[in-house]
């Protein structure tokens, strides 16, 4: 397959970039269309498709030499030979021009990500195996000095001394004038030869003596929108390129540019597709996994790997440690599966179109770029969510022999019209992940089906082409370069088990092209010195939990494939349609003509009978068993409650208002609210399922993200009827508001300095008559040093000047202070649980907000100064307060209670037990050993850092519509009193968080009061995300 295309391109397209397979012509840049970006971003005129070619023709090169006399190695070191021909060799002297050009000095306005993709990361990798850092089967990369040259002497003559390093270099510099922005965000598009001058925003441009100036002012503006995968996905390449060359002005802008886009991330952990390189401002509100953010996933976690063990600055950690990558994947990860995965409910698990902000859905199709994501989560030790989604692109593949460009999971059909395939290699790249993740037989017989399709339905005598249209297998007159540099490549090593890159044993990654690199091992450290000169303490903290693979599926007893006796393979079969599959009328193939000279080519590869199976899609039939069958697939719950259309009261614009975190209503007449039924969980590290719950997915055709709420004014549901089955208002037994009105924190009383005093004298001289400033001129301040600390020795100096300088109109230079404004709190709490909890006192709920005509139930509060475990509280004080607060910690809850002697009830007396919880009792620890979970206290890492933060997040505010991170607390036994008897009137009591902070609070409380908390029930279902405040 790979030689098919690679000979028919250097025989009928070379030294152009592309081959014309049809017309058996080259594809070149479109000249006279400047705005032909299909084509131009990516044709530089510089050989791309032999660029491209060169790491798979080292990778061919680990096999034996064919009976048809190719040597696969002679062919990579031809290659590197004619590039440097064309090219030169990147040097200054007369060695450095081609017959083409001097390096990459050409006239071709190209796009960043795709040159520095295919044409840097072309050249690092071929580099690479050129020197013998990747691996090339029976090559030994011995550098020799002969006849006066010194490098690697191969036998067709050429002399290999870092040419294609050096031509990278040459490539990236000419690449760099594009990461002149405001933002760090890389202009999508450069030109090779002139650089930036169609941006005149670019700070590059703004020099006078050395900018650069807009050559047709009067043309076109360039657009500066680029993307998330254009823009941050630069990292491996120009890291690499680097590290090779010493020239860290690659790695530091690709770096900048990578978290330029990641800390513009939306609240819910999304970024965008398209985003402006001048504002930094998202371009598009939609977002997934597929065109235009793909490739940027993908780098975070590989940077990881391939960074892993270099030397980097400890002071800017959070910019270049292997450690900042991995959390940036983690975090998009987890974010990705709780706002664009859709689970087995939904049929069989994909991914799906969301909101940018809000994680609302969006649209239902899915594009072949996204087939990418299921080999990145084998990477990373996802393996059950990767096995998982790639069933439904493998069930894709077999309905149309190929994958649709955009494929839509609502309708089961192509999306919009986009129904081409170019020969993208993602979903066989995917494939080889998996296989080698698993070694089930499954991915085998899933790669024989596309090569065997691509065979059938691409080949033409001067090449491969790409399918126009999926059904009718009409063809495309263009031979990208990646079906060499990739599709191929990942085919061959799905192939060859025993191929040396399978078995590499280091940090090397395969880029979004295809191409492997690695950090060679002599820029490394040795690993006893990492942790002296790379990393800090806290940094080596944080990867505490080192990071493990998942075992593959179990095996199932009698079965050839566990992926084959999966339960829910149908469901996928189902969800893709694939009894739709289409008929074609002719199963004839133009590779007949060809397969006499050809032994590959069998009659399964014209007829291609694996498509035309429907369980398992591509395994024989002999190896299915007899009594197969699949699980029940999921049904979701799902309901729409309407309500009524009220009198005057009709659903306008104004009656749903966005406000953070959701949507207010604001009135319920005609209100729709789409229900969904689904496990409640919680979204810790654990990933642990609470009960079902109701979720409002949609209100009034409104979509609502996973994490959005519903909030309700007590006011407008209180006419509703309290009772109705489908709508039930129903007390929150867990929670409650406590709500506290306080004066603002008193100002500090620190003492006064004397530059301080000085600018309060000045400050009244301005403000004062100066009738009586003539006496200020030979005025002198003399102050004891020994009594400038005293606030009365101050304030006696300031009363004397006032008196100088006030006649008997003046106002005094002091008035007396205004109280300050009392604000009403309210903090989120939760109810005690067992047998010794009480109810709380029946007393009115207190309301948002403060005034005097409403004050709150109880007036006064007493804080404790300890935890109140070994001592008893005096009996004056349960008397004359109504609130006791108590810090948390010491003893058990039940403990503290008995030390509260008893009394007689009575209004002013003890009302309310406060427990005060901190912010360290409040962080679940999951460590089975001690030495962690101090470690954890002393120094969290960053990701324990970001849920600490998440945690403050949902914890402050008045506790409306926020998760409580608090526990209820545990009264396992019957309240007693301090003399061992039970409680004739048991104490109710609530916890709260803030510790110190909240203490302070209760301190100077002018009232204290609660707020009971309602919560909606559907069928006795409660609805999760509907907050009454």
């Amino acid at each position: 397959m790979f030689y098919h295309g690679y000979d028919n391109y250097m025989r009928y397209a070379f030294p152009e970039d592309e081959l014309r397979p049809l017309s058996c012509g080259p594809l070149t840049r479109d000249r006279e269309n400047p705005a032909h970006i299909e084509v131009n971003d990516v044709l530089g005129n510089y050989s791309l498709t032999l660029i491209d070619s060169l790491s798979t023709l080292a990778i061919l090169a680990s096999s034996t030499p064919t009976k048809r006399g190719r040597n696969s190695l002679q062919d990579f070191q031809n290659g590197v030979a004619l590039l440097v021909e064309y090219y030169g060799d990147g040097t200054d002297g007369p060695g450095g021009q081609g017959k083409r050009a001097r390096g990459f000095d050409l006239d071709s306005k190209v796009q960043i990500f795709e040159t520095v993709i295919r044409g840097v990361g072309g050249l690092l990798s071929a580099h690479l195996f050129a020197v013998g850092e990747l691996p090339i089967r029976g090559f030994d990369a011995k550098v020799q000095e002969k006849r006066g040259k010194k490098g690697l002497h191969w036998k067709n003559g050429f002399v290999y001394d870092g040419q294609l390093l050096r031509l990278a270099l040459d490539l990236g510099e000419r690449l760099l004038p594009a990461f002149h922005t405001p933002t760090g965000l890389p202009y999508p598009r450069v030109n090779l030869r002139h650089g930036i001058p169609f941006y005149a925003n670019s700070p590059y441009n703004n020099d006078a003596e050395h900018g650069q100036c807009q050559r047709n002012p009067g043309g076109n503006v360039e657009i500066t929108e680029t993307c998330s995968a254009g823009a941050g996905s630069l990292v491996l390449e120009f890291s690499t390129l680097s590290r090779l060359t010493g020239d860290g002005r690659f790695e530091n802008a690709a770096k900048e540019a990578f978290w330029a886009v990641w800390n513009r991330r939306s609240s819910v952990g999304l970024i965008g597709a398209g985003i402006d390189s001048e504002t930094g401002q998202w371009v598009t509100p939609y977002t997934g996994i597929g065109a235009g953010v793909d490739s940027f996933f993908e780098y975070a976690f590989k940077s990881h790997v391939l960074l892993s063990g270099l030397p980097y600055d400890p002071d800017y950690a959070d910019f270049h440690s292997p450690e900042a990558f991995l959390s940036a994947w983690e975090e998009a990860h987890a974010s990705i599966k709780r706002h664009v995965y859709r689970g087995s409910i939904y049929q069989h698990p994909h991914y799906i179109q969301v909101d940018l902000y809000t994680g609302a859905m969006r649209a239902f199709w899915m594009d072949s770029l996204s087939a990418y994501y299921q080999g990145l989560l084998t990477l990373a030790g996802e393996l059950e969510e990767a096995i998982e989604t790639h069933l439904l692109y493998t069930a894709l593949w077999t309905r149309y022999s190929a994958l649709p460009e955009r494929w839509s999971t609502s309708s089961g059909t192509i999306e919009s019209g986009l129904r081409w395939w170019g020969g993208r290699p993602e979903f066989i790249e995917s494939t080889w992940y998996l296989y080698r993740a698993t070694q089930d037989p499954w991915y085998l017989h899933v790669g024989e089906m596309a090569l065997r399709d691509i065979k059938r339905r691409c080949w033409t005598k001067c090449g491969w082409a790409g399918l126009q249209d999926v059904r009718t297998g009409e063809q495309t007159d263009r031979m990208e370069s990646f079906f060499l540099g990739e599709t191929a490549k990942y085919l061959f090593l799905l192939f060859d088990a025993t191929h040396p890159l399978n078995a590499l044993d280091g940090p090397f990654v395969f880029t979004t092209e295809g191409h492997p690199l690695i950090i060679p091992k002599r820029l490394r450290q040795p690993q006893s010195a990492k942790g002296s000169t790379t990393t800090s303490t806290n940094e080596q903290k944080d990867h505490h939990v080192p990071g493990t693979c998942h075992l593959p599926p179990r095996p199932v007893p009698l079965s050839f494939s566990a992926t084959a006796a999966r339960k829910d393979i149908f469901h996928a079969a189902s969800l893709a349609r694939l009894h739709l599959m289409p008929t074609l009328e002719t199963l004839d193939s133009p590779l007949v003509e060809f397969s006499a000279n050809h032994p590959s080519i069998s009659l399964s590869d014209i007829r291609s009978p694996s498509n035309y199976t429907y369980y398992p899609w591509t395994l024989p039939p002999e190896l299915i068993p007899a009594n197969a069958t699949s699980s029940k697939m999921a049904v979701r719950t799902t309901f729409d409650l309407s309500f009524p259309n009220l009198p005057n009261n009709i659903l306008t614009v104004g009656s749903l208002q966005r406000v953070n975190d959701g949507v207010l209503v604001n009135s319920m007449s005609g209100l729709r609210l789409g229900m969904i039924r689904e496990p409640d969980l919680h979204t810790g590290d654990h990933g642990i399922s609470m009960d079902q719950r109701f979720r409002i997915y949609a209100i009034s055709n409104v979509a609502l993200g996973r994490d959005e709420k519903v909030f309700m004014s007590r006011d407008l549901v209180d006419n509703l009827n309290p009772i109705d089955p489908f709508f039930t208002r129903t007390r929150d037994t867990q929670t409650v508001d406590l709500a506290v009105d306080a004066a603002p924190d008193p100002p500090s009383t620190s003492p006064i300095s004397e530059t301080g005093l000085i600018d309060m004298i000045d400050s009244a001289i301005v403000n004062s008559s100066t009738a009586n400033l003539e006496f200020l001129d030979d005025f002198e301040i003399q102050l004891d040093p020994s009594s400038t600390g005293d606030p009365s020795y101050l304030s006696s100096i300031l009363q004397s000047i006032q008196a100088l300088l006030s006649s008997p109109s003046d106002s005094p230079l002091f008035s007396p202070p205004t109280p300050p404004p009392i604000k009403r709190h309210h903090l989120s709490g939760t109810l005690p649980t067992g047998i010794g909890a009480a109810p709380l006192p029946d007393t009115p709920d207190a309301e948002l907000t403060f005034s005097a005509e409403a004050p709150l139930a109880w007036r006064t509060v007493y804080v404790h100064h300890n935890e109140l475990c070994d001592e008893r509280l005096l009996l004056e004080v349960v008397r004359e307060y109504q609130i006791v607060a108590i810090p948390r910690g010491g003893c058990s809850f039940s403990a503290k209670l008995r030390n509260i002697p008893a009394f007689a009830p009575h209004g002013s007396s003890l009302q309310l037990v406060v427990i005060v919880s901190f912010p360290e009792q409040e962080v679940p620890h999951y460590s089975s050993r001690k030495e962690d979970e101090e470690e954890t206290i002393e120094a969290p890492s960053m990701r324990q850092k970001r849920r600490q933060i998440k945690s403050q997040e949902i914890g402050n505010g008045n506790g409306n519509g926020k998760v409580n991170p608090l526990v209820q607390p545990l009264l396992d036994e019957v309240q007693f009193t301090p003399s061992g008897l039970p409680r004739p009137n048991p104490l109710p009591l609530v916890m709260v968080g803030g510790g110190d902070e909240t203490l302070a609070l209760l301190r100077r409380a002018r009232g204290v009061g609660v707020r009971r908390r309602w919560y909606f029930q559907s069928q006795g279902v409660r609805i999760g995300n509907l907050i009454v405040l």
